[in-house]
């Protein structure tokens, strides 16, 4: 299980991170200050550091530079988080050493994208691109979804939806926990346009007598059914 450690003093921003990242299979970790996550990173050092730019104590910008002159932390994966969106700002957090940098309001997808790409490119064996549950097999990196061994055409949407349920299977997300984890929780859309997405992804997954794998939860969500077994 990957391990992340996210720096970060909005507390709402560490909750969602936290919360998506955890969705996802990591272990994860969070401080609100510099000069804390220094000390933490002298006793242990995670797969990925999730940084702020702008921490109370020490800020992410000279932790960086410090973590990239020791040698236990030289070559630990570094995404930078920042409101500051200019090129010159950009560049001189890649130039100080993170090895991406995200622009604050960002995409939770886009963002977990991110983490899962530096991860596969540092330690491959730490994210699963393969996704497997009954006779279901969801390819992250082909987007590929196969039922059966029959191939199943989803849309960008549907791929998503069905990839967030799959990484936490039994677990019942509410719509609203759909929309930030699938859609992004900077895009506006109604949560009935989740419901419609459930049904065309349960349209495209059952053909024949196929069993549903999405649990209804009445009053809750939509969960990905953990005692599934195929047809």
């Amino acid at each position: 299980m990957p391990k992340v450690l996210i720096v970060e003093d909005e507390e709402p921003i560490s909750l969602m991170l936290k919360y998506n990242l955890e969705a996802e299979g990591y272990e994860v970790d969070v401080c609100g200050r510099g000069d804390d996550a220094e000390i933490r990173l002298r006793e242990s050092v995670p797969d990925l550091l999730l940084l702020d730019w702008m921490l109370p104590g020490t800020s992410g910008i000279e932790l960086c530079r410090r973590l990239r002159l020791r040698e236990t932390t030289e070559r630990l994966p570094i995404i930078m988080l920042t409101a500051r969106g200019e090129e010159t700002e950009r560049i001189r957090g890649l130039s100080t050493g993170a090895d991406d940098y995200v622009v604050k309001p960002f995409s939770v997808p886009e963002l977990m994208a991110r983490v899962r790409a530096i991860l596969r490119r540092s330690n491959p064996e730490a994210v699963s691109t393969l996704l497997k549950s009954g006779d279901i097999e969801l390819d992250r990196e082909t987007h590929r979804v196969r039922r059966n061994s029959k191939e199943v055409h989803l849309g960008p949407t549907e791929f998503r939806l069905l990839e967030f349920l799959m990484t936490a299977p039994g677990r019942v997300f509410s719509r609203e926990q759909l929309l930030d984890g699938v859609w992004g929780h900077d895009v506006y859309v109604d949560e009935r346009t989740v419901d419609v997405h459930v049904g065309r992804l349960r349209k495209a997954l059952n053909k024949g007598k196929a069993r549903d794998p999405i649990r209804t939860v009445r009053g809750a969500g939509y969960a990905f059914n953990d005692q599934f077994n195929g047809v």
